[in-house]
């Protein structure tokens, strides 16, 4: 059986388990922490198995261990119709999966983390400053987009929604408000009511 180590407040990790619920795949998990020293709690096996020594990482039935959030949804998402077939359609997704990577976790990710999770330090207004606006950036960037389509690629539900979905759900963590997103909210709602949906904790 398929193996993701896995932690219960990681938006990356939450999109894995979101992919695979909705595929129906049956797997087995370990929590690893996301705190302190990372390196010694997840020991020489886990970097054995990942020697980027970053979760998510999926091991699958064949022993053979994949990392990397986007990697992992793209490998399930193939043959699915939570990828497009087309040319221009994938090439949608990954714009998105990167728009997400790229410009939204940076700042609305690590900022929830600073208060969901212990920190090393207590960041700086500046920082705080600076994560908000980047993050009301990357929200006003999504707002515009679904004030017009239901979806971010293809008209319908693919990865390029669940890598999204996972940290902008919870931005209210970071905390970001969502009042402002009308557009959002709504396809909140979309997203929730897809076949096979978990919530993230």
């Amino acid at each position: 059986m398929m193996h993701l180590y896995d932690h219960p407040e990681s938006g990356n990790c939450y999109k894995v388990r979101l992919i695979l619920s909705h595929l129906g795949l049956d797997y087995e998990s370990t929590n690893v922490s996301v705190t302190g020293d990372r390196d010694a709690q997840r020991g020489a096996e886990f970097f054995r198995k990942n020697p980027i020594g970053k979760i998510p990482t999926l091991v699958l039935d064949d022993g053979t261990a994949l990392a990397e959030s986007t990697a992992i949804l793209w490998y399930f998402a193939e043959g699915t119709p939570y990828l497009p077939d087309d040319k221009l359609g994938r090439a949608r997704v990954l714009q998105w999966m990167a728009f997400e990577q790229n410009n939204h976790e940076p700042s609305i990710a690590t900022a929830r983390h600073q208060v969901t999770l212990e920190a090393d330090e207590d960041p700086s207004p500046q920082q705080i400053a600076a994560w908000q606006a980047s993050g009301d950036r990357a929200l006003s960037v999504m707002e515009r987009h679904l004030s017009e389509h239901e979806w971010f690629a293809a008209d319908r539900y693919t990865i390029a929604d669940i890598a999204l979905y996972a940290y902008t759900h919870v931005a209210d963590e970071g905390p970001f408000s969502l009042e402002p997103y009308p557009a959002i909210r709504t396809w909140f709602e979309r997203v929730r009511a897809q076949p096979g949906h978990v919530p993230i904790r």
